[in-house]
This record gives C-alpha cells, sequence and structure tokens, in this order.
C-alpha cells in the first residue's frame, strides 16, 4: 500500500476502526480516520486527489460522488493519480467482529495494489437495430407501433390468437409463419419459419378484395384466413386476382432472414437455455415484462465489445477420436449453448460465450482455458489477500468467493444487515470473481495450498443449476484429496443461499479444519501444472501421506485397468488416447500407461473392440504416476523372412487359423505372406513370377472351396 494514498472513514462512527492497527497491519504510517469523508471531511479527498498520487478510498456507497470530483479535477489538470475504491464496511467493519477484522481490512486493502488483469482479444458486435417482433398479432403489433420510430421493425406473426388489426399504413414488413426457428446473437439472428397461411402477407397489397369476397367472414383485418371458418369456396383467390398473394396450395412455404434483435412475445420462449444470447428478449406474455424488456432495446444498438473469455486447444481436447465420443463436460456444463460438437473436437462461439468460465472448470485436460480473467491473475489476488492477512496476524482465513451481481448484493445485506446477521466473521474474507462456475479443484487447491483455512462458493441464485452441480463436484473431489492426505474434512463447501439470513447462517457453521504451511508458488494458466504444484505441496506437509488417494468417478485422475486375458494389443485405445497416457513399446508387443497423463475421458474404453478397458479413478503422488508401466504384454513375432518383430504370436496365430481355409489364402505362400512384416510382404509380392488378384477368384461369399483360380 506504499505506493497509494489512502483514505478510510468509520462512516459516522458506525466502525470501530483503529487507524494505528490498521497501519501496522499494512507495514506503513497510521491512516487518519475519517467519520464523514463524503460531507465534512470532502476536503481531505480533494487534497489526496490533486496531490497527483494513485489514491484508495475505503468506502464503495459515495463512489458514484468521488469519481464525479476526480474527473472535474483532471479535466482541469488537478487530478492525475488512479482512483480505487475499496469495500470495508460491509464487508468488515459492520460486523460483531469488527473490531476483531483488522488483519481482513487490511488484506481487502492490499487488493488495490494486486496487478490488473492482461488484455485480452476482444470480439465485435454491431446492431443497426433490426428488430423482429414475434408472437401473436395483437400484442406484436402494438409494440411495433410503439417502436417503429426508434428502431427499424419487422413483426412475425406466430399464432392465430390474439388476432390483430395490420396498421393503416406500411410502415414496417409483417410476415406470418409456423414452426418458427431461432438461432444466433446480437446483430446475427438468424430466423426461419413456415409460410403456413395461404395469404402471404409480404404480398398482399391489404386491397379488401378477399374480404369482401368470402361468404363465410374467414377473412379478417388481420389479411389471413381462419381455417375453422373457410369452406373452401376459393373466391378470395379469384379476387384477389393477378396480385396472387393467396394461394391455397404453396409449395413454396420456408421463409428466413436475418435481424439484429429479437422481441419473443410467444408464451414459451423460442429459445430455451439458462443464459439467453446478448440482443434476444424473451419476456412472454407479461405486460410488465414486455415493457421492460421494450426498454432495453435501444441500448443494443451500435458496435459493442466483449472480451474473448476462453482459449481453446484442440490438440488437448479428449472430446473424440476416431469418430468415438470421450468427454462431453464443456458441451454439457455450458448454460449459453456456445459449445458443440465439432466430430473429434468441440467449436466455441465467442459470441455466444457469456464468460461464466464453467467449460475450464470441468474440462479435464486443461484444453479448455479460462482467459479473462486468467487463473494466473485470481491467484494472483488470492494470494495477495492471503498474504497480507497473514502479515498483519490474522489467522485461519476463510475465502468467500462470490460473483459480481446477486452475490455481491447479498454479501453488503449481511454487512447491512449486522445486527440481525451479525455480519461477516472476522477470518471471513470476500473475493469477487465474474462467475463461481470459475472456481474448480485447481483454484480451490491453489487457495489452500496458499494459505486458505476454507474456501467457500456462495451460490446467489442466478447460477444455473449445471453449474452449482459442477462447482460441487469440482469441492467434492478436492475435499477427497486432502481428506486422503489427513487433513482431514470441511476445508471446501458450496453455500446455496438468496437471503443475507441464510449466508450468515451458513459462514456460523463453519469449522475450523486444519490449514497447511502456507506455499509460495504462483498458479498457473495452465490446469494441470497448477494441480501438479499443489499436490507436490500437500503431500510434502500431509499430516498423513498417502502414495494413492482414492477419488470419486468423474475426476480427472485414475489409471486404466486391462483384462490382459480379452485384449490382443491391437492398440487401438494407443490410437484413442488424447493426452499419450496410454503408449506402444517401440519394439515389443507392450502396452504402457503413465498414469499422471490419464484424464479419465473414456475414449480407450469406448474404443476397445473387446471391451477390455474399464477406467479406476485415483490420484497416484508417488513415482509411478509419471513412470510408464506395462498393462499388458506378449510373446512377440518375429518375421518369418527378416526376423523382426512385428505383432504378438497370438494375434498372427489367431489370423492364420480364422483365414486358412479362406480361397485366398488356401495357397502356402499367401499364409506364408501374412507372417512378414511390411516390408517383407510387399517385396515378397514383387517378387512372384504371377501374383493373384482378387479378380482371378469367384465372386460371393467364400470363394471357391477349393482355392483354384476361375
Amino acid at each position: 500500500m506504499a505506493q497509494s494514498r489512502l483514505l478510510i472513514c468509520n462512516c459516522n462512527k458506525t466502525m470501530p476502526l483503529d487507524g494505528k492497527a490498521l497501519g501496522n497491519a499494512l507495514g506503513r504510517d497510521a491512516p487518519y480516520v475519517h467519520s464523514e469523508l463524503c460531507r465534512r471531511h470532502i476536503a481531505a479527498f480533494e487534497g489526496a486527489a490533486k496531490s497527483g498520487d494513485d489514491l484508495v478510498v475505503a468506502c464503495t456507497q459515495e463512489a458514484p460522488l468521488f469519481s464525479e470530483l476526480y474527473e472535474q479535477w483532471r479535466g482541469e489538470g488537478l487530478a492525475h493519480g488512479k482512483l480505487q475504491f475499496v469495500n470495508i464496511r460491509e464487508t468488515a467493519g459492520w460486523s460483531a467482529q469488527a473490531a476483531n477484522a483488522s488483519a481482513k481490512i487490511a488484506a481487502l486493502l492490499s487488493l488495490a495494489d494486486a496487478p490488473e488483469p492482461e488484455a485480452v482479444a476482444a470480439v465485435s458486435y454491431q446492431s443497426a437495430g433490426q428488430l423482429l417482433i414475434i408472437g401473436q398479432g395483437d400484442a406484436a403489433l402494438a409494440w411495433a407501433e410503439k417502436l417503429a420510430e426508434q428502431l427499424d421493425v419487422s413483426v412475425l406473426i406466430s399464432s392465430a390468437a390474439g388476432r390483430g388489426e395490420l396498421p393503416g399504413d406500411r410502415r414496417y414488413p409483417v410476415f406470418s409463419g409456423r414452426n418458427v426457428h431461432v438461432s444466433g446473437y446480437l446483430g446475427a439472428f438468424e430466423v426461419s419459419w413456415e409460410q403456413a397461411n395461404a395469404i402471404d402477407l409480404e404480398a398482399c397489397t391489404r386491397c379488401n378484395a378477399c374480404i369482401d369476397a368470402c361468404p363465410e367472414n374467414a377473412i379478417g383485418y388481420d389479411y389471413q384466413v381462419d381455417t375453422e371458418k373457410c369452406r373452401s369456396h376459393r373466391q378470395c383467390v379469384t379476387a384477389c386476382g393477378d396480385i396472387r398473394a393467396i394461394d391455397f396450395e404453396r409449395s413454396a412455404r420456408a421463409r428466413g432472414d436475418r435481424f439484429d434483435l429479437v422481441l419473443d412475445l410467444s408464451p414459451r420462449a423460442l429459445i430455451r437455455q439458462h443464459q439467453l444470447p446478448q440482443g434476444y428478449f424473451a419476456p412472454g406474455a407479461d405486460p410488465l415484462e414486455q415493457a421492460l424488456a421494450a426498454s432495453q432495446l435501444m441500448q443494443w444498438v451500435g458496435e459493442f465489445e466483449k472480451p474473448r473469455f476462453v482459449i481453446y486447444r484442440e490438440k488437448s481436447c479428449a472430446h473424440g477420436r476416431s469418430k468415438i465420443t470421450g468427454c462431453t463436460q464443456c458441451i454439457d456444463v455450458c448454460s449459453a449453448n456456445a459449445i458443440s460438437s465439432a466430430g473429434e473436437t468441440v467449436s466455441v462461439s465467442p459470441f455466444l460465450c457469456m464468460g461464466c468460465g464453467g467449460c475450464a472448470t470441468v474440462c479435464p485436460s486443461g484444453a479448455m482455458t479460462y482467459a479473462y480473467p486468467r487463473v494466473a491473475d485470481l491467484g494472483v489476488r488470492i494470494k495477495t489477500v492471503l498474504t497480507a492477512y497473514r502479515n498483519a496476524g490474522g489467522s485461519a482465513p476463510v475465502l468467500l468467493f462470490h460473483n459480481t451481481g446477486d452475490g455481491r448484493a447479498l454479501i453488503q445485506q449481511v454487512g447491512r444487515r449486522a445486527a440481525q446477521t451479525g455480519g461477516l466473521p472476522a477470518r471471513v474474507i470476500p473475493l469477487e470473481i465474474q462467475h463461481v462456475a470459475a472456481l474448480g479443484m485447481d483454484l480451490a487447491l491453489g487457495a489452500y495450498a496458499l494459505g486458505a483455512a476454507q474456501v467457500v462458493v456462495l451460490a446467489a441464485g442466478s447460477e444455473a443449476p449445471g453449474y452449482v452441480a459442477a462447482s460441487q463436484r469440482q469441492l467434492a473431489i478436492a475435499g477427497e484429496i486432502l481428506t486422503g492426505l489427513g487433513y482431514g474434512e470441511g476445508h471446501f463447501s458450496l453455500v446455496e443461499a438468496e437471503d443475507a439470513m441464510a449466508v450468515a447462517d451458513a459462514l456460523r457453521k463453519l469449522g475450523t479444519p486444519r490449514a497447511v504451511k502456507p506455499a509460495t508458488f504462483n498458479l498457473f494458466n495452465d490446469k494441470r501444472a497448477t494441480l501438479e504444484f499443489a499436490f507436490n505441496h500437500l503431500l510434502a506437509n500431509a499430516p498423513a501421506p498417502a502414495a494413492a488417494v482414492a477419488l470419486s468417478r468423474g475426476a480427472p485422475y485414475g489409471t486404466v485397468q486391462v483384462d490382459t486375458s480379452a485384449c490382443t494389443l491391437c492398440m487401438a485405445c494407443v490410437g484413442a488416447c488424447p493426452q499419450g497416457a496410454l503408449q506402444s513399446a517401440n519394439e515389443l508387443p507392450q502396452l504402457q500407461f503413465i498414469e499422471r497423463n490419464c484424464v479419465q475421458c473414456g475414449l480407450c474404453e469406448n474404443t476397445c473392440p473387446e471391451k477390455a478397458i474399464s477406467l479406476r479413478p485415483r490420484l497416484l503422488l508417488d513415482r509411478r504416476a509419471k513412470t510408464a508401466v506395462v498393462l499388458n504384454e506378449a510373446q512377440p513375432f518375429h518375421c518369418v523372412r527378416c526376423a523382426k518383430p512385428f505383432a504378438t504370436k497370438t494375434m498372427i496365430d489367431t489370423m492364420v487359423s480364422k483365414l486358412t481355409t479362406h480361397a485366398m489364402f488356401a495357397g502356402g505362400a499367401a499364409l506364408r505372406r501374412l507372417q512378414m512384416c511390411a516390408d517383407c510382404r510387399v517385396m515378397d509380392l514383387m517378387m512372384e513370377k504371377d501374383p493373384a488378384s482378387i479378380h482371378d477368384y469367384a465372386k460371393g461369399k467364400g470363394g471357391n472351396s477349393d482355392g483354384g483360380r476361375t
């Protein structure tokens, strides 16, 4: 904190802040404790701002006021430094344990000097305001009338219910159709539908001739045929004449177009997923929700950018090999449907990705990496806050991870309602992350190795159920590792709460499990590299060191078991393994395995034609983890021509026994050729004076029984 000026305030003496204790905790001169920094003591802020130094204000409530003043002075050339805000009131000062929270306050303030995350590539959107409103005629047309002045509106009437009257002037296109399908994202929505009604509203001139001609009054001023009333007189077709807008036998029914924005008023949303794409609004039939959605549409016109949140390395991906599917965890967990199968790899749409990081969390191989913020950047924040807390005399720290939306709001409510909740305990340090789904076992075990006694993840209600389940699995596996090494239980937990009292109750029930001597390493963007450092540190300091720790199914570490009686050493599993965990010996018929490389993706198990492979999750921690072990081996068969080993004796013997009666192998030379290596087989075939061809044999099952030529 030495490089930044610090302004703290006890908010009208509602926080027992001790300037001397904070100074000692921060390793700097004791800061003056203001009581009305945003009111009577505003001159102190002005003086600090105009000093030219970087400035940290320990107040977030009045950040808008301070920012406005700071920008004013910056514009006048009087302020030059960086301005940051840190919340110490709801997170520490408003608490029953506030008097003992100096170490936590020091830790929170230390984050102000943590480096900013590195810049990443951006994804750009362009929206010109081309809006499609989908729904019943009355509601869709009513909103079109309201929005047509601000946006380039089109209407798609997708239901015969709620028939509305088309406007007198043709200010915007109106379509009708069914089987509507919407895909895409802001600025690039692809909408397709089927022209179901006999009257094509694009061709219709709204001349009313069909309305006047229809004897059943089956056509109204929505210019659509009511099929329940229509008796197929077809007088409307005659009345329409050369316009040809009415066709009961229309063959070309497919319609479609591209739009920037979609307002879907359907009772059931056309895109049904937890995280909707930006630019798509589905308020349903509720008028209030419709008005709220309509009010947001104008905010999505223009050019926009967002970070490219995820980096995908397809070479490390365990999704598939040879048309056989292995890992699908990233596809299964993504609530934005931004990830899809692309054969042996997956495809990630950066336009649909919302940056939750869940895909990187569940990815066993590290092929998916969270790029913004990077794990390394999060690791710096974790290490910074734990080091500051420890240096300030704090003990048994609990890191409480929450998102920047409803999670932050809940934390503030816990502090604001401290009279009822007791506030946050002095050892619970809240840390904001963009989405709690980004916290996997690498961050959890990394944080524990760096000195956190406990890691708590707060799910405040906005998270997709799949993310909550994935986080629980990740924390459970991390807990199994600590338990297996003798550290005990209770180090990792996920709290699902939607009100302040529920959060406070969960935090009160936290125990004080065994901590570990803090490590000095940094966290890496490579998930398995971070975990490797964490494993080594945890094993070196383990209360009960173990060579192997049993893990639950779905863990990204484990061994492969081979039924040697069924395995033929065909090596299909070696070709399928994306991580090189399964290998074949260069000269010998051996199946070898390096356990640390295995991600338990299941590709080997699914590929094996003999079903001889099964997975066994565990964490091997001794030297065997990185040493190639032999899972199966067989007596080698040597080429009968050059004596080079090229296959297993069992495989060659089996081939010879099965093909002895086949027409093409009835002669001794052909069978002998099966017993040669690839090079000798070609040479032997070229030396034969009259080599046989498949055309020499009779067509039909099995060829000639006597093996003779036709």
